[in-house]
C-alpha cells in the first residue's frame, strides 16, 4: 500500500523511531537548552566607603533567567565590622520582593497590564498591613492618562489624577479636626507648565501653597526666579557658562538674606572640581570629583568613583574638615 512505502527505509537509513527522537530533543533542546545551560550568572559587587560616617556600603546583584530577575543583597559595616542595615530584593517586569533582615518585615510590588491602555499597580507592607493599589488608563494616547489610587486599607475616598503633556492635577479626600470633630473635605493638588519667552512657567499647587517658578536657559546662561505664596518668599537663581569647562552658578533668598555660591570646572568626562559658600550655615567648601558625579562607577575609570571634599567654617577655621568617599565596582 502506499502508506507503507512512504514509510520504507533502506538498510543504510536510521530506524524511524531514532531520527524522531533526534527531532524532538533538538526541538527541546531550542526550548529548554537556553534555560539549562545559562550557567552561573555574572556577580556585580560594589563597596562604597565614606569617611564622615567611617561605614561601608556593600552591595552584591546579578541578573538571573537570562535577565528576566534580579537579585540584590546589600548591608553596612562599620570600622568594628559590625554589620547593619542587611536587605535583600528579587526584582522582575511584574514582581519585586524587598526584605529587611533586621526588621523582618517585607515590602511587595506589583504591576501588569490586564488589557492594552489599563495597568494595575499594587503595593503592600507585611508588617505595617498597609499598602495601596492603582489602576491607570490611557485616554485616547499614552500622553493622557487617568489614575485611581486607594490606601489599603481604605481610610476614605479614592485618590483620582489626571496627567497630561502639560501637567497633572489630583483630587484627594482629607480629614480635617476642627474644635474635636473630623470634618473630611476636597483637596485639591497639581502641576501646570507652559512655554513663555523661551522659557518654562511651571504653577504648583500642593496643600494650599502656591509656587510660581520660571525658568529660562540656553547655551550660556540660566535664570530661575521663583514665588512661594501665601508666604511671599521670593528667591532668584542664576547660572553663567563662562567656558564649555568652566559654570558659576549663584543662589539668592530675597526673605532671608541668604545667598550660596559655586563655581564647577571639568575637564573631560572623568574629572570635576567645584568650590563654593553657603551664608546660611557660613560654610565655605571645595570638592574633587574623579568619574562622573551623576554617573555610574561602571563608566569611571577603572569602575571607580573617588570624592575629596574640605569644608571650612567660616566662624571656627581650625576645625576644617577633610572627607572623602569612595566607590569601586567588580564584575565577577
Amino acid at each position: 500500500m502506499v502508506e507503507l512505502e512512504s514509510d520504507a527505509q533502506s538498510p543504510l537509513s536510521p530506524p524511524a523511531t531514532t531520527a524522531n527522537n533526534g527531532a524532538t530533543a533538538a526541538a527541546n533542546n531550542g526550548i529548554f537548552g537556553g534555560f539549562f545551560q545559562l550557567g552561573r550568572p555574572k556577580l556585580r559587587v560594589t563597596t562604597e566607603y565614606d569617611s564622615d560616617s567611617s561605614a561601608f556600603l556593600h552591595k552584591v546583584s546579578c541578573k538571573l533567567l537570562d535577565n528576566l530577575a534580579k537579585f540584590k543583597l546589600s548591608f553596612q559595616n562599620n570600622s568594628k565590622g559590625e554589620v547593619s542595615d542587611p536587605q535583600v530584593s528579587f526584582t522582575s517586569k511584574y514582581f519585586s520582593l524587598h526584605y529587611d533582615l533586621e526588621e523582618s518585615d517585607a515590602l511587595l510590588k506589583a504591576s501588569f497590564e490586564v488589557v492594552p491602555g489599563l495597568q494595575f499597580r499594587a503595593a503592600h507592607g507585611v508588617k505595617a498591613q498597609q499598602g495601596e493599589v492603582a489602576m491607570v488608563a490611557d485616554l485616547g494616547s499614552p500622553a493622557y492618562k487617568f489614575e485611581l489610587s486607594s490606601a489599603v486599607p481604605s481610610v476614605g475616598m479614592p485618590r483620582a489624577t489626571l496627567k497630561f503633556p502639560l501637567g497633572e492635577v489630583s483630587f484627594q479626600e482629607k480629614e480635617e479636626e476642627e474644635e474635636e470633630e473630623h470634618k473630611r473635605t476636597l483637596s485639591v493638588n497639581g502641576i501646570l507648565k507652559s512655554y513663555i519667552l523661551n522659557g518654562v512657567c511651571t504653577a504648583r499647587y500642593h496643600e494650599e501653597n502656591l509656587n510660581l517658578r520660571y525658568a529660562y536657559k540656553d547655551e550660556q546662561l540660566t535664570f530661575i526666579p521663583s514665588i512661594s505664596l501665601p508666604s511671599n518668599a521670593l528667591s532668584c537663581a542664576f547660572k553663567r557658562r563662562c567656558s564649555p569647562s568652566d559654570k558659576l552658578s549663584y543662589w539668592y533668598h530675597f526673605d532671608s538674606n541668604n545667598w550660596s555660591a559655586v563655581y564647577k570646572h571639568t575637564a573631560g568626562k572623568d574629572y570635576k572640581i567645584k568650590a563654593g559658600y553657603d551664608s546660611e550655615v557660613r560654610l565655605g567648601w571645595a570638592s574633587l570629583w574623579v568619574g562622573d558625579e551623576d554617573g555610574k562607577a561602571k563608566t569611571a575609570p577603572m569602575k571607580m568613583k573617588v570624592q575629596f571634599m574640605l569644608q571650612v567654617p567660616q566662624d571656627d577655621i581650625k576645625s576644617s574638615v577633610l572627607m572623602f568617599r569612595v566607590k569601586k565596582r567588580w564584575d565577577i
